[in-house]
């Protein structure tokens, strides 16, 4: 990974271009919330490549993608005709368009999240849902990396989210990470009601890849943690929200 292309990932995030266990695991829980909006018009926000545009296409959606990177927008572009190169916190789109929107680890790494999650229920149509992943606080690592003297180091960086939050902020200012309640903050005084407010775990497919049926044996044991308070140390938020 070349110093352009690390400086990238930090600020924007690295998007998946291999689909594998996690992004399916993903993709069913996706599916599960939209319930019938599978079927109308959804938008990603963040589409990064485009890999979830193409799922949800195949699975019945018209979807609208959303990304702000111009080079990983005109990738996305080769395999949907429907691919929008802007900012989240100014999505260029009529109010109460979209039955279906995703944000798929994205609010941590814009401008203004606050703003960004206005925009998404502005342009949900009354009944329509947001279903949103982003990184918990509670997670025991960094996984975007941290900024040291000036340099950026790549990789999961051990309870950097543990340390007081100025602190933290310090090494990582590119990327956020959400409590519970920054999460909650974040739709104070907006039309929605929450259909789903938990934490996930990751399903950890390079040590599955690398170490097999230890690996499977892991995964196994932290998922079945999502049914348990130790959630709470999960990788993930997933929230689901409808307007109003």
């Amino acid at each position: 990974m070349t110093e352009r292309d690390m400086q990238k990932a930090a600020l924007r995030g690295e998007p998946s271009y291999v689909w594998r266990a996690g992004q399916q695991r993903r993709l069913d829980m996706i599916v599960k919330a939209a319930g019938e909006r599978i079927h109308g018009l959804a938008l990603e926000n963040g589409c990064g490549v485009g890999m979830y545009v193409e799922k949800l296409t195949g699975l019945g959606s018209r979807v609208i993608g959303l990304e702000f990177d111009r080079e990983r927008a005109a990738e996305a572009k080769v395999n949907s005709d429907e691919i929008i190169n802007a900012a989240g916190e100014f999505i260029p789109l009529p109010s109460s368009t979209f039955d279906l929107i995703l944000s798929h680890e994205v609010i941590e790494h814009v401008q203004d999240d606050r703003a960004a999650v206005r925009e998404m229920v502005r342009v949900l149509k009354p009944g329509g849902r947001a279903v949103i992943f982003c990184p918990n606080r509670g997670y025991p690592f960094e996984t975007h990396g941290i900024f040291w003297k000036g340099r950026y180091y790549f990789g999961n960086k051990l309870f950097v989210n543990y340390l007081p939050r100025g602190l933290r902020n310090k090494l990582a200012p590119h990327v956020r990470v959400y409590s519970r309640r920054d999460m909650q903050r974040l739709f104070e005084s907006l039309p929605v009601k929450f259909i789903e407010r938990t934490v996930i775990f990751g399903a950890y497919d390079n040590l599955i890849a690398r170490f097999g049926r230890a690996g499977r044996f892991l995964r196994a044991i932290l998922q079945f943690l999502e049914a348990t308070p130790l959630k709470g140390l999960g990788l993930s938020h997933y929230w689901v929200v409808e307007k109003l």
